[in-house]
């Protein structure tokens, strides 16, 4: 299995025949990381790209927002909703053109675990909650390269999962000897992510293994779950992993605060499903 491995990790460092991020969100990132960066910069680069300042403008005139009146720039969008939400707007477009010609299901699944993602660090006060639902939203990024580059395996675990009632985690890391969110993880770095994102990828199946982002990781998990268990969105199978021991302690949560953000989370994924059809539905550039 190490060779299968070693395998995966050379396709995903050859960039030329796996999806890597538009350069736009690379620059964006950079801007962003970059605490002398204005606004006006930032706004200047998304409008740059059509399809991106469309899809933001889109987005956030969308009902999942909210705001009275409409947006009519970028640079507002940028104020109002921030940097990192509009980065996150900017990545989330990026992701779901990957997606979209492969899994909706897993598109809405992970969009689905995005809004749990953001649910949950704001009930508990987490910092970073933005970036939290990022890595929430690129999860199972791994899937769409497993897809990608092994379609006749994945066609495989699928069977597999049906007829065994195995989970795809299962499926991969018994074909692979890697799984999903490993092979997720290993991307994320070749895309030059920052650690706490990579961290909450590669770990969201185990949380032990989370050193460095524990909280973060712990967050993506009880969320990824709360979603598979709500059935929103298809991750790849139906089946609902227990939430584990060290994801539960690091959160610290009672029962009745559980329940009380399954309460919110269902009422989010009412709006996450209009989000993902604005997502899907035809946009026009702008003029």
């Amino acid at each position: 299995m190490t060779e299968r491995r070693e395998e995966i990790q050379r396709l995903i460092k050859e960039t030329r025949s796996l999806p890597t991020l538009p350069g736009i969100v690379s620059k964006m990132s950079a801007l962003v990381e970059n605490d002398k960066t204005s606004i006006q910069e930032i706004a200047r680069l998304v409008s740059s790209d059509q399809i991106l300042s469309a899809k933001v403008l889109k987005l956030v005139n969308s009902p999942f927002y909210g705001f009275p009146g409409r947006v009519s720039t970028v640079s507002n969008a940028l104020i109002l909703l921030g940097v990192n939400v509009v980065k996150g707007l900017a990545l989330s477009a990026s992701i779901f053109e990957m997606m979209e010609k492969n899994v909706v299901g897993l598109w809405e699944h992970s969009l689905g675990t995005a809004a749990a993602a953001s649910v949950i660090a704001k009930r508990i006060g987490a910092p970073e909650a933005e970036e939290i639902s990022t890595a929430a939203l690129l999860h199972d990024i791994g899937k769409v390269i497993v897809k990608i580059k092994f379609e006749e395996e994945f066609k495989h675990f699928e069977s597999r999962v049906r007829e065994e009632a195995l989970s795809m985690y299962e499926a991969e890391r018994e074909s692979l000897g890697a799984d999903h969110a490993e092979i997720g993880g290993w991307l994320a770095k070749s895309w030059f992510l920052p650690d706490k994102l990579i961290e909450p990828i590669a770990c969201h199946h185990d949380v032990e293994k989370s050193t460095q982002y524990p909280l973060k990781t712990a967050i993506v998990h009880l969320a990824d779950v709360l979603v598979k268990a709500g059935g929103f969105g298809f991750s790849g199978d139906d089946l609902v992993p227990q939430i584990q021991p060290a994801a539960w302690k690091k959160l610290g949560l009672s029962e009745a605060q559980l329940e009380g953000i399954i309460d919110e989370i269902e009422e989010k994924l009412i709006d996450v499903k209009n989000l993902s059809l604005e997502i899907q539905a035809p946009h026009d550039a702008p003029a």
